[in-house]
């Protein structure tokens, strides 16, 4: 990446990273951990190891990202899956026993797990 030597750089750099984003959503499957302290103290690392290990072991392309703290902490560790045209969906309490079904469910059989949904975003 070329220094960034100016505000104007950065406001470009910020715009092809912005756009990068749109595309992706648009495009993929995402799958946001969150990180922040209380989801670690509540087993976030752990659900996120899970997680990439089962994607990886089925073959399933998406990308795992971590993310701060998402907002409600006692429903800890929380995942949101976010596919291409569907709505972002918020998952509580997902455990690495979760994570097997969390996959099979949502990304292979297109169903999330109602009973651990706690929201939904509208697809943009």
């Amino acid at each position: 990446m070329p220094k960034l030597t100016t505000p104007d750089d950065l406001t470009a750099l910020r715009g092809r990273k912005q756009q990068a984003m749109r595309v992706a959503a648009a495009t993929t499957t995402q799958v946001y951990v969150g990180m922040g302290t209380c989801g670690i103290a509540a087993g976030a690392r752990e659900t996120l190891n899970a997680i990439k290990e089962e994607l990886e072991r089925r073959h399933i392309g998406a990308t795992v990202s971590m993310v701060g703290c998402i907002g409600m902490c006692v429903k800890e560790p929380l995942v949101d899956i976010q596919q291409a045209g569907k709505p972002r969906v918020t998952y509580a309490n997902i455990v690495p026993e979760r994570v097997p079904r969390l996959i099979e469910e949502h990304l292979i059989n297109g169903r999330p797990v109602k009973e651990w949904c706690v929201g939904r975003l509208p697809s943009e």
